[in-house]
């Protein structure tokens, strides 16, 4: 038996729980272009972990892969392409899986019956069921999950948090967000990357993205701790840009140019929350344009927008209001940096999407070590990745309402604790 495998027990606020453990023993499931990103950064240079596997269905990246955390650490780590293998390793604390959207919920439901915590990376889900099977799952085994929603941990999103927090806005009465990316590119050429974003898109019509801006928002507005989301309709546009990308760029890829993809290029969502907020997120990844991720904040006092890198503010700019530039987000740091922020700052910001890597996969580690809930909990998880599956259902109807259910079992009145610390 390893020694340094701590010991499990049982509380009774979070069911099983670990011992302190300083290293974390990680296995990285799924090695395309977010997993080998994230075993390049911020795994292999934490302190407090170990990457003693890789498990890829595609052997060339798994070797790659393993070459890689070799080279580093000069300890070479267990290769597999059967994830099963890989949960069958004892000395495995968590594992962080990266794999195509399709396969999220059914290796993380596996890796909770084996015992490990699950490092979940985004994507939507593709029913209802496999939500509440992740639920199901967890108060069964009372094996945390936590999605890795980067953008919960990004210096903007953190600091209106706290403007928020400290009642600057006034009351929240609606917010919008989106995943404005020209994807394009990564689409039309996915047979040669082996992208599972290119079937996707083929087959689905849906919001297929959306935890980039509803996870930020689901912070400000308090989702599962006093506010819920209830129901949501979703319309998206004809699906044009994909094809004539593909006329232009890939005019001799014959099975590219005749497929009829369904995915709208623009795709917009409306969600109702219990407490009267509305919440707006766009899909827009399949025309020329900027990334952004589009955060708007609104409420009785003021509004922080992305878009302007500005706050709007009762009384104090009211008399610009038809000369508004915004830019002037960055004055309010000094005030309302949050204070993950503030001690990254002082500690060195990392690499990894302007450092939101670093910060959502140390809180993952931390809470390993801990072995308490994660930030982003199953309960999160579940909601934020239903509505894809939802939003789907909504198109196919012409936008029609649908409900949102409530994977708290009506938790979410009482549940007051707060995201990050």
């Amino acid at each position: 038996m390893d020694s340094n495998k701590p010991k499990l027990v049982y509380t009774k606020s979070w069911g099983r729980r670990r011992t302190m453990k300083h290293t974390v023993n990680i296995g990285v499931i799924g090695l395309g272009s977010r997993g080998s990103t994230l075993i390049g950064s911020p795994f292999m240079i934490h302190p407090d972990v170990s990457i003693i596997a890789v498990c890829d269905v595609y052997e060339d990246r798994v070797s790659d892969a393993a070459a890689a955390v070799e080279a580093e650490t000069g300890r070479r780590p267990l290769e597999t392409t059967d994830f099963r293998e890989l949960l069958a390793v004892d000395a495995i604390d968590a594992v962080l899986v990266c794999t195509a959207w399709e396969s999220h919920v059914h290796i993380a439901l596996a890796a909770m019956e084996a015992g490990k915590y699950v490092g979940l990376e985004v994507g939507g889900a593709y029913s209802v069921k496999e939500c509440w099977d992740l639920i199901d799952t967890y108060e069964r085994t009372k094996v945390p999950v936590m999605l890795m929603e980067n953008c919960c941990y990004g210096r903007n999103e953190l600091m209106v948090l706290n403007m928020v927090e400290q009642g600057v806005f006034g009351e929240i009465v609606h917010c919008a967000g989106g995943y404005h990316h020209d994807l394009r590119p990564e689409i039309a050429f996915g047979q040669e990357n082996r992208h599972y974003r290119l079937r996707n898109y083929a087959n689905r019509n849906c919001e297929n993205y959306p935890t980039h801006e509803l996870g930020p928002i689901a912070r400000i507005l308090g989702i599962h701790h006093g506010n819920r989301m209830l129901t949501l309709t979703s319309t998206a546009s004809k699906a044009r840009g994909l094809s004539e990308y593909a006329a232009q760029r890939k005019p001799d890829d014959q099975a590219l140019r005749q497929t009829a993809f369904l995915q709208g290029d623009i795709v917009t969502t409306v969600i109702t929350c219990a407490n009267g907020e509305t919440i707006v997120l766009t899909l827009d990844t399949t025309l020329p344009r900027y990334y952004s991720r589009g955060l708007q904040v609104r409420g009785t006092k003021g509004m922080y927008s992305e878009e302007s890198d500005s706050i709007f503010l009762d009384q104090e700019h009211a008399d610009m209001e038809f000369g508004w530039k915004g830019g002037n987000a960055g004055e309010y740091r000094e005030e309302y940096e949050h204070p993950i922020w503030q001690r990254y700052i002082e500690e060195g910001v990392k690499e990894g999407h302007d450092g939101m890597d670093w910060l959502v996969f140390s809180d993952f580690i931390r809470c390993v070590q801990h072995g308490t809930q994660t930030s982003i909990d199953v309960y999160d998880t579940a909601a934020w990745m239903c509505i894809s599956t939802l939003s789907e259902e909504s198109i196919a109807l012409g936008g029609h309402p649908v409900t949102i259910p409530d994977f708290t079992n009506g938790a979410w009145i009482t549940n007051d604790r707060r995201f990050c610390s």
